[in-house]
């Protein structure tokens, strides 16, 4: 095992959510993952807003076909264990498991982000292979092409929080594209990988027919309903959670009830599913047996708050219109989203809706339920500048 190759870490974290009280078992996608896997050279990209469970399923990938630990003691019990491929894949496959929000927020600069992915990567891929005739000054790109030719080996790549570099302060617009070329180097055409998985909150900015990472497909929660009943929670599901916490919490200490579930933590629209749950907050409801918002107000929210100070495009009428329960018009566009500078009203609300500030269905925007409709609330009543009425 190493820091990033057949690491422990993923499976760690799956297990410790698969032993929860309140866990939902979405290992079906696996079914799918293994086709790909099998296929070879196959490239997703899933991306979510923040708590919907994204880092929870990219470690459920990881610690399902990595080698180096065995985790037939968790999946053993789950939906996936009945699959006729289960035992062909379980912990078979060498696993690249990085989570790039670690090594950006122990980074001062572009150069120590990079470093802290290629040098841990490279000493981990030479440790595990000492038969390789690997060449001085490598890269880990080129230690892992070299691995492949000489004894046939592929990868399969999990990348989790894949965009959290670009919000950081110290990256510029050059840093950007060399982390997107990096990307490209470790993915695209190379024999090795068996399967890339990749998420975030920004989709990749598909700008052109010759973007970088086109190789990858791409799923969002707005345009692409494939995977989307692994992120989140439908009402059949939290009925389920529901039913969990009455037989944990004795009736008179329990202070949520199923409406108010609802209430505060519903509201998303996905186009085959309809309307699913924030899952994060959903079950924190549950731990903590109290109902509130378990939102919390920084990084993005932050930035677009920006935008709507200074009420770009006049964004303020809209935000108007929807704390007082109103739908509005919008063209949404994900990938103008990924704009580090939002221009017009269509992008700012295009990024509220990425960010899981809005909920978006039929042309029209609106803030999706209770917890979100406070945090607008208090937000405007603590900031001045956003007093709209």
């Amino acid at each position: 095992m190493g820091y990033y190759l057949n690491s422990s870490k993923a499976f760690s974290l799956y297990k410790s959510e698969a032993n929860k009280p309140y866990f939902v078992d979405k290992t079906d996608m696996l079914k799918d993952l293994i086709l790909l896997a099998e296929q070879g050279n196959s490239h997703i990209c899933i991306t979510r807003p923040r708590r919907f469970g994204k880092s929870v399923m990219a470690a459920m990938v990881a610690a399902f076909f990595g080698k180096g630990f065995d985790s037939s003691g968790v999946f053993d019990l789950l939906k996936i264990a009945g699959d006729e491929k289960y035992r062909t894949h379980l912990n078979q496959h060498h696993v690249v498991y990085i989570n790039f929000s670690d090594a950006a927020n122990l980074s001062e600069n572009y150069e120590d982000f990079i470093s802290r992915i290629e040098r841990p990567l490279s000493k981990d891929l030479r440790r595990s292979f000492p038969d390789v005739d690997f060449w001085d000054g490598a890269s880990p790109i080129e230690d892992l092409g070299m691995i492949h030719e000489e004894i046939g080996e592929s990868f399969i790549l999990v990348f989790d929080e894949w965009d959290c570099i670009f919000r950081k302060p110290y990256i510029s617009d050059d840093n950007r594209r060399s982390f997107i070329n990096f990307l490209a180097a470790l993915t695209k055409d190379k024999g090795y990988v068996s399967l890339s998985y990749m998420t975030g909150v920004l989709p990749i900015a598909k700008y052109s027919s010759g973007s970088t990472i086109n190789h990858f497909d791409e799923y969002t929660m707005v345009t692409d309903d494939k995977y989307n009943r692994y992120f989140g929670f439908t009402d059949a599901e939290v009925d389920e959670l529901y039913h969990q916490y009455e037989k944990i919490v004795n009736a008179g200490e329990r202070t949520v009830s199923r409406e108010d579930l609802k209430l505060w933590y519903d509201g998303y629209h996905t186009p085959s599913l309809g309307k699913v749950y924030n899952p994060r907050s959903v079950v924190f409801a549950l731990e903590r047996n109290r109902i509130r918002s378990y939102w919390t107000s920084t990084g993005p929210y932050s930035e677009i708050a920006t935008y709507i100070v200074n009420d770009v495009d006049e964004i303020k009428k809209d935000v108007a219109l929807m704390t007082a329960g109103e739908e509005v018009d919008a063209n949404i566009n994900v990938y103008a989203s990924t704009s580090m500078h939002l221009r017009t009203r269509n992008e700012i609300l295009s990024a509220m809706v990425v960010y899981g500030f809005l909920d978006y269905k039929d042309g029209k925007v609106r803030i999706p339920n209770k917890e979100l409709m406070d945090e607008f609330a208090d937000t405007i009543r603590e900031q001045k500048e956003l007093r709209l009425f």
